[in-house]
């Protein structure tokens, strides 16, 4: 039986392993570059955008085409992480959650503004009094 500490002293034999100072460093085998983070969150802007300028034509079409393209860069970055570089995998998930976000939020104060889900069913709804309209800057009556 061994009474204290093991050392590096203690090796039994040639080939003990060298004495570092101070602590160890890990190192990441995959580093994350902002190089790579910058490639794939500029070419996910550019991803979107073109998705946009080809399909959208409404409120509701921008809404759909920006989730559509969001959803599909996500599955890509997934992929990205597991099997490819994931620095351009944090890039692409990065702008393809920040472009469904907007998305979210723009549909959400739509509906606040107006009264109308735009994703579907458009059917004008009352709205409550306390909130204005749109076209005029007088409360609706």
């Amino acid at each position: 039986m061994h009474d204290g500490p093991i050392r590096a002293t203690s090796w039994p034999g040639h080939g003990a392993p060298p004495i570092r100072p101070g602590r160890p460093r890990w190192r990441e085998p995959h580093q994350v570059r902002v190089g790579a983070v910058a490639a794939g969150s500029s070419l996910t802007a550019l991803w979107v955008l073109l998705w946009l300028l080809a399909f959208a034509r409404s409120g509701a079409g921008f809404a759909w085409v920006t989730l559509t393209a969001s959803t599909i860069a996500t599955v890509v970055a997934v992929i990205l992480a597991h099997y490819g570089d994931r620095g351009v995998a944090v890039g692409v998930s990065a702008v393809a959650g920040t472009a469904a976000g907007v998305t979210g939020l723009s549909v959400e104060l739509y509906f606040l503004l107006t009264g109308d889900w735009i994703l579907w069913l458009h059917q004008r709804r009352p709205l409550h009094p306390s909130v204005w309209s749109l076209e005029q800057l007088t409360p609706v009556e």
